[in-house]
């Protein structure tokens, strides 16, 4: 793995989020809120100068009802709005990602997620070492030989021997424990009264969902093995909505994605307009070029 040409590929939407509510509030001098923008441009120079990938891509969530939503309307129906001040960063931040010259990774109805899962099986199937940035634990199904998963705050990696240590479980199980036990974050129901350590162990003795719903009879508690029993069609459909999906028909090849030289230019002009004197110095250097061609 250490000679394969390295991908990055970051969970925008969920990194954009995360970079909203980890700082406090900070707007230009027109009064429009920058500290998601900020947040997010300096993770991103951050992991690139940490990994210094060979190709990089950003995914967003496309617009529009997504496959889940039209399955489950309550998926995710547990979120509140997306606040005001971040709906008004989106179109900055994307001008950064553009200016970056980093490809913004969408498609009209489809998850971040999904669209990260086809990438990362594309890129690992053509020998692509693939680092999956994202503060999400449902990207860890996708974790294999080829595949991790990163912190977007630390240079932390997460790979199989990591999530049976934590989960007790294989990469692949890990839609069956969502299905077992739920996700509040995503409004995914799960069977009532199971938790973590429950479906952990059920995992570990059935090997799957299917299997375990199979032989339901031999579950010895009664109140577990009558709620598998009464709510199984509600985990059969959990175990849907937590699974990535992989074979999305994507606009793009994984060598669309080799990395670019940022617009200083473009960039300078942005970071002047938000007031980010840090930036500003930093691309002003005139050893800029040499320095972020890893960024």
């Amino acid at each position: 793995m250490t000679d394969a040409p390295r991908l990055v590929l970051v969970d925008g939407s969920a990194s954009m989020y995360r970079a909203f509510h980890a700082l406090p509030f900070l707007s230009n001098s027109a009064g429009v809120p920058t500290h998601a923008v900020l947040g997010f441009t300096t993770m991103l120079l951050k992991l690139i100068r940490e990994e210094t990938p060979q190709a990089l891509g950003i995914a967003f969530d496309g617009p529009g009802p997504t496959v889940r939503h039209r399955e489950f309307p309550a998926y995710k129906a547990n979120r509140p709005a997306m606040p005001d001040a971040l709906v008004a960063q989106i179109p900055l931040l994307h001008r950064v990602v553009d200016a970056m010259r980093v490809p913004r990774l969408a498609v009209l109805g489809e998850e971040a997620d999904d669209i990260l899962g086809t990438v990362a099986v594309q890129a690992a199937a053509q020998a692509y070492e693939v680092r999956l940035v994202t503060p999400d634990k449902d990207l860890l199904q996708l974790v294999g030989d080829r595949v991790v998963v990163r912190d977007p705050l630390a240079p932390r990696t997460i790979g199989a021997p990591e999530v049976a240590a934590r989960y007790g479980i294989t990469p692949k199980q890990v839609p069956d424990l969502l299905a077992l036990m739920g996700d509040s974050s995503d409004n995914i129901p799960g069977i009532p009264g199971v938790g973590e350590k429950t479906a952990r162990d059920l995992l570990q003795r059935f090997g799957s969902l299917e299997e375990l719903l199979a032989r339901v009879g031999e579950v010895e508690r009664p109140k577990l093995r009558a709620a598998l029993a009464g709510y199984a069609e509600q985990a059969v459909l959990s175990k849907r909505l937590a699974t990535i999906r992989t074979n999305l028909a994507v606009p793009w090849e994984v060598a669309d994605l080799t990395r670019r030289e940022p617009d200083t230019a473009a960039l300078l002009t942005i970071f002047r307009e938000l007031g980010f004197t840090r930036l500003i110095q930093q691309f002003s250097q005139p050893t800029l070029g040499a320095s972020t061609n890893g960024l």
